[in-house]
């Protein structure tokens, strides 16, 4: 039976890319990162905070800043750690993170959140939350590799 030209052309380019996407996979890497926001709002919000990013064994200081709206009052500062995934150096982690959503803290409280940069770099997060916030809202936290 002979297979023509054409087709095996075809195969070798589909394999060929399923080669190259398993590989860019394959080489993404993952880390933790841990920090602390501070944020206050009023209908429209801001935050700040910093923290580190541990990546290969190394640790990298980051800066956080924010900025959402919608249904948002009160003040609080949560510690988030958890685990960043799909980077392939620390530079990676540097983006905009955008997320929907709602939650509220009187004195204490927890959060859970997943959020994407353009590059691929996914935040798994956990934190405590102590404060007075309630929201409902749509935010942007911008992470930077110092």
């Amino acid at each position: 039976m002979k297979i023509s030209s054409r087709f095996r052309s075809v195969a070798a380019a589909v394999i060929a890319a399923a080669g190259v996407s398993f590989a860019g996979s394959a080489y993404a890497d993952s880390g933790t990162i841990s920090f602390s926001v501070y944020k206050a709002a009023f209908f429209v919000g801001g935050s700040g905070g910093e923290g580190t990013l541990t990546f290969h064994g190394r640790h990298y200081p980051i800066s956080i800043g924010g900025i959402s709206g919608g249904l948002a009052f009160g003040a609080s500062k949560t510690n988030f750690h958890g685990t960043v995934r799909h980077i392939r150096r620390a530079r990676d982690v540097t983006g905009v993170y955008g997320a929907a959503g709602g939650g509220g803290a009187v004195g204490k409280g927890a959060q859970v959140i997943v959020m994407t940069n353009d590059k691929g770099a996914e935040l798994e997060l956990s934190g405590k939350q102590v404060g007075l916030q309630v929201n409902a809202d749509i935010s942007g936290m911008a992470i930077t590799v110092k």
